[in-house]
């Protein structure tokens, strides 16, 4: 039989959870900021499936998720990551969020960029009592007329 001590018991539970994933996604703004491949490559499960804004339709592995990012660190001098209204819906061992999420910084040849915000979604699976990111997705709004992503919108 469930007591109300049970449901205040998963609740306590999963807001702890729910603050180590949000810990996890912070460590992701860190690494970006710092530009450190190793720090990123340990937020991520070996098998993380990418659906980025760039080609191909998806990054399968930790090698290709590493690779986008070093292509970033390849670009920016400087690098900041920013995440708005970050949601987490959490389970036992899988959780889902969503966010608005910008890159932005100076770039190798000294010019500043505001970036685009985008939408991001992000898959996270607990291993070995770790969340760790299984899948994200980065998109834009598309413009259905021009058939063009539409990058200026803020949230």
């Amino acid at each position: 039989m469930t007591t109300p001590n049970d449901f205040q018991s998963r609740a306590d539970r999963i807001e702890v959870e729910e603050v180590e994933i949000r810990r996890q996604i912070d460590k992701v703004v860190e690494g970006l900021r710092a530009k450190d491949l190793e720090a990123l490559k340990q937020l991520y499960t070996t098998d993380v499936v990418s659906f980025d804004v760039e080609q191909p339709l998806q990054h399968v592995g930790i090698a290709a998720k590493l690779e986008n990012w070093a292509k970033v660190f390849m670009f920016f001098e400087s690098v900041t990551y920013e995440a708005r209204d970050l949601t987490f819906t959490v389970g036992d061992d899988v959780a889902f969020g969503h966010a608005f999420a910008r890159l932005r910084g100076t770039l190798k040849n000294g010019a500043e960029t505001s970036g685009m915000w985008v939408r991001v979604t992000y898959g996270m699976r607990k291993v070995d009592d770790t969340w760790l990111i299984a899948h994200d997705q980065v998109s834009v709004p598309l413009d259905i007329l021009s058939g063009k992503g539409v990058v200026d919108l803020e949230p």
